[in-house]
């Protein structure tokens, strides 16, 4: 029975995001791509990741992790609705900040890829007789290149036209994993069964290994980026909507399955959920593979291309797009062959909150030429500085 209503609630939240009347609303269609960044790569390993570390605690640890991101957000909308252009306001009292900010968003692509593209290999060979190290890393190489041909050859716009497609797998996929989860938790709590582990990581270990997950929350910002296709009231909703609606998710999730496995089930690895679920149900293994894959795959391809008009962009187009793509795979194979995935998650969220303790101080600057030390300045200016703590002090998961 749990198999058949995995099934049959992937294939309804399919239909339902695949809905035309759905699908093109822009306010839909805006949400979705935040979405799927937020709850794509990190929903895989996040999960696990708290259970090990965190015992029954995860939870509290995932809604930190929520919390801080809806901050990080809240300093990029307000951001967005001060460089509205239909919106007075007054110029950046720090230009360069600007610039500063859009050189760590470069340097964050190229490390997230690596991190997206790491956990393609690894979910790729998972259910084979090649499930190692070397193996994996020789499919992410190889993707790598696939990625570097694509750029070179022009056609990320076309592979980008399936993307929501590939949006549309892993939420439906999502969907039946939480319903089979749901089933099992509530067999074990109506037999009592329910298991509270106590944690691997307190204090201040504990602390540094929440800021090494920030990554597994990121995706929001790039709602910020699509001015091109929607004005800035949709994109400060999409964000608040994809933020409210992945933290949602996030939250059933960890719940669910905080308390549902003994210690001694546990194991620290990219694939650990892989394991975990088989004790669910025998279909769902087979279906987070091909969640994973589509959302790598679909994730490296969007901040490929993003990171391509990135670098032109802040070379003033001394850097070209395939130029930069190259860049991107070179450093990412680099990264493959001397890091593994945990260690790559560190990186990709120690960059990424650069980026936000940037775009922080932009709000705190901008609030502060408006209001001098009002209390938005100073809790921009408090977020800057957590975030250069996450750069500083951000630990990897079995570091």
């Amino acid at each position: 029975m749990t198999d058949i209503a995995i099934l049959l609630v992937t294939l309804l939240a399919g239909a339902i995001v695949l809905w035309p009347k759905l699908a093109h609303r822009p306010r839909w269609r805006a949400m979705i791509t935040p979405l799927a960044s937020i709850i794509g790569s990190g929903f895989l390993v996040l999960g696990p990741v708290l259970d090990a570390s965190f015992g029954g605690y995860a939870p509290l640890v995932m809604a930190g992790l929520c919390a801080m991101a809806w901050a990080f957000g809240a300093a990029i909308r307000f951001n967005m609705a001060e460089d509205d252009p239909g919106i007075a306001h007054d110029p950046l009292p720090l230009p360069h900040l600007e610039t500063a900010a859009s050189w760590a968003l470069a340097f964050s692509y190229i490390i997230s890829v690596a991190y997206y593209l790491n956990l393609f290999g690894a979910f790729a060979v998972s259910l084979t007789p090649f499930d190692n190290r070397v193996w994996a890393d020789t499919v992410t190489t190889a993707m790598f290149l696939v990625i570097l041909g694509i750029g070179w050859s022009g056609g990320f716009r076309v592979l980008e036209r399936v993307e929501y497609l590939s949006v549309a797998i892993k939420l439906a996929i999502i969907a039946g994993l939480l319903t089979g989860l749901g089933a099992y938790f509530w067999s074990k709590a109506t037999a009592g069964a329910l298991d509270f582990i106590a944690p691997e990581r307190t204090g201040w270990s504990a602390l540094t290994l929440a800021f090494g997950l920030i990554i597994t929350v990121q995706g929001f910002e790039t709602s910020r980026y699509l001015g091109a296709s929607y004005d800035t009231r949709i994109r400060i909703a999409s964000m608040k909507l994809a933020q409210g609606l992945s933290s949602a998710i996030y939250m059933v999730y960890v719940v669910l399955l905080a308390y549902v496995f003994a210690r001694s089930e546990l194991k620290l690895t990219e694939t650990a959920i892989i394991d975990m679920m088989r004790v669910v149900s025998p279909i769902l293994p087979g279906m987070l593979v091909a969640a994973a894959l589509a959302a790598q795959f679909s994730a490296a391809i969007a901040d490929t291309s993003g990171a391509g008009g990135l670098f032109a962009e802040v070379t003033h187009r001394r850097l070209s797009p395939r130029k930069a793509y190259a860049l991107l795979a070179a450093c990412g194979i680099a990264l493959t062959w001397s890091a593994n995935v945990f260690e790559i998650i560190n990186y990709a969220s120690r960059a990424f909150a650069g980026y936000y303790a940037l775009q922080a101080l932009i709000a705190a600057a901008k609030a502060h030429a408006r209001h001098r030390f009002g209390p938005r300045a100073l809790g921009f200016a408090a977020l800057a500085l957590l975030g250069a703590a996450i750069v500083v002090f951000g630990e990897a998961a079995g570091g």
